[in-house]
């Protein structure tokens, strides 16, 4: 344990950087979402396939990036991932020159597909770096990284993105067709400066991964109590707990997407102007890195990670109630304030799925990684929802989400399991 200390140091860092730069890129998606619907002219429903082209690769690329993952090693594939993500960014400079949102869409789905590869290495490599009972913790710290990052990410591009965003609405309304054209235009160039920057800083750390001294792990390595519990097993659908773990972070990830995604669109909705509402994605994440630090100080010594996780589920249930009997300003921050609520969801869903899976890690985490899809099937289901109804109404749809995430954490995590294993899990 004592050599397993002084070598997790810097991998730690390591990996905390990776998960800014997936916080970051992430977010984006919230003030890309209101900036596409004004500049290519969308309802609801279309604006959200923003969300639904990200995260619809996780489902896609989830198992072949397990196989990629098999050939390269951890290190190598991360550093892919980083090259994948820049040349989804890439493509976001001909869709900004032609204003085409099927391009657009493009460039999102490579991204979602490098940050598949990225998480699919990164989120077990962290929770098997040291002790599984406080593998929460771990990822409670990652997930400070990741929502410094996505808190940062908006305001910047919000800035420069829908800068007098307002303005800019009741003017396209005076303007004949070919000024409004040309208008629209000048609103998708906006992002070509940004994304090159992005694409320059994912190059520049890829290379400083793929020399880096990140140490290789064998995630398929089993000590004795995970090999009991393993044997007999031939496939990753024999854990029970995994699959209903799977469903809990696809339901998990809807929410959370649509807590940080939505909320300055509705904002709009409830007639806040875009100058103040392009922020409120940055108070949802502020809320999360609360959340973050509560889980750094209380688990395991004061909070398991079960308790933390059902308890903080109840929270979003009781949270979506009153953004949706609320209004205005204080519906809105009681959507933001979900953040907080789904800040302890994901770090306790790592270690509570993966636990005791053994040989089959990499592919439990590939499943894992499949869940995140959720992030594209749930705020799209939202949109058109909104559309139907009106953007508050639609909120009804977190609620069942909340509760089966409550049930998992309570019951779901130990259907199948014969033995507990969370002590002895890998290291490296």
């Amino acid at each position: 344990m004592t050599t397993t200390a002084k070598k997790g140091i810097q991998p730690i860092f390591i990996i905390g950087a990776l998960f800014f730069v997936f916080g970051f890129v992430t977010w984006l998606n919230s003030v890309l979402i209101p900036y596409l619907r004004l500049a290519c002219e969308l309802n609801n429903f279309e604006s959200y396939l923003v969300a639904f082209a990200f995260y619809i690769s996780y489902l896609v690329m989830a198992i072949p990036s397990a196989g990629v993952l098999n050939k390269t090693g951890f290190k190598n594939g991360m550093a892919l991932g980083l090259v994948v993500m820049g040349a989804g960014a890439l493509i976001f400079i001909p869709a900004a020159l032609t204003r085409t949102y099927a391009l657009f869409l493009l460039g999102l789905f490579v991204q979602g597909t490098g940050l598949a590869l990225l998480q699919t290495a990164s989120n077990p490599y962290i929770t098997i770096l040291g002790p599984a009972d406080s593998a929460a913790k771990r990822i409670s710290v990652m997930g400070i990284c990741n929502k410094v990052a996505g808190a940062i990410a908006p305001i910047i591009l919000g800035a420069i993105a829908l800068k007098d965003a307002d303005g800019f609405h009741a003017r396209l309304a005076t303007m004949n067709p070919a000024a409004k054209i040309a208008e629209l235009n000048l609103l998708a160039s906006r992002v070509i400066l940004p994304y090159a920057v992005i694409i320059v800083v994912l190059v520049i750390l890829a290379v400083l991964i793929y020399f880096s001294t990140l140490p290789e792990i064998d995630a398929d390595k089993e000590d004795e109590e995970v090999s009991i519990a393993t044997a007999g097993k031939t496939s990753v659908f024999q854990f029970p707990h995994l699959l209903l773990g799977v469903v809990t972070m696809f339901l998990y990830v809807g929410v959370e997407v649509m807590a940080g995604d939505t909320v300055i669109s509705y904002g709009a909705y409830q007639g806040i102007p875009l100058a103040t509402a392009k922020f409120f994605t940055s108070f949802t994440l502020l809320g999360m890195i609360l959340g973050y630090l509560v889980g750094i100080v209380c688990i395991p010594k004061y909070l398991s990670q079960e308790n933390a996780m059902k308890w903080f589920a109840a929270l979003g249930v009781v949270l979506t109630l009153v953004a949706i009997f609320t209004t205005s300003y204080v519906s809105v921050l009681f959507i933001a304030l979900l953040g907080f609520a789904n800040s302890m969801v994901y770090p306790a869903i790592w270690p509570l799925a993966l636990n005791g899976v053994g040989r089959f890690t990499k592919m439990a985490s590939s499943l894992l990684i499949m869940g995140i899809a959720g992030g594209a099937v749930i705020p799209l289901c939202y949109g058109g929802l909104a559309d139907i109804v009106n953007p508050q109404q639609a909120y009804w749809i977190m609620v069942p989400c909340y509760v089966f995430i409550f049930y998992y954490a309570t019951t779901g995590c130990k259907v199948g399991k014969s033995i507990t294993v969370l002590k002895n899990q890998p290291v490296i």
